[in-house]
């Protein structure tokens, strides 16, 4: 009986993507750009500090979240001048939190600061969820 099941989870699996919306599809390429866009940046960076005091993988290991500690997103990437490696950050890329399908927002560095919470280094915004949510999707770079 193992067998019969193991043996029926590929199917599962393409009928499983076969249902996935439009959206969806095209939420989970814009996250696939994001990640290999990241992964290039974090390896140019040589751990430098790049932003607020955070080097590139603390940012794209922090949360958006509001003076009091509310999570707004989690940053995704960093929008550069030229939009390359070395040149200077300009903004985050933030997924929004609770949205479905996923959006994506460049939100500018311009009142953003740091916040340290225990252990974690989260970016901290005077923005509300509704004026993040008002902002136009991210336009992504080709990678």
């Amino acid at each position: 009986m193992k067998l019969a099941i193991v043996a029926a989870l590929p199917a599962l699996a393409l009928g499983l993507a076969a249902c996935q919306s439009e959206a969806d599809k095209q939420a989970d390429a814009t996250e696939d750009a994001l990640e290999q866009r990241a992964d290039a940046d974090l390896a140019a960076s040589d751990g430098a500090v790049v932003a607020l005091g955070m080097t590139e993988r603390q940012l794209l290991d922090a949360d958006l979240v509001t003076a009091d500690g509310t999570e707004l997103g989690d940053v995704e990437g960093l929008r550069r001048t030229g939009d390359q490696a070395g040149m200077e950050v300009t903004g985050l890329i933030v997924e929004l939190e609770d949205s479905d399908p996923d959006r994506y927002v460049t939100v500018p560095l311009n009142g953003l600061t740091m916040r340290h919470q225990g252990n974690d280094m989260d970016v901290q915004t005077s923005l509300t969820a509704a004026e993040l949510a008002a902002m136009p999707d991210v336009e992504l770079p080709t990678v």
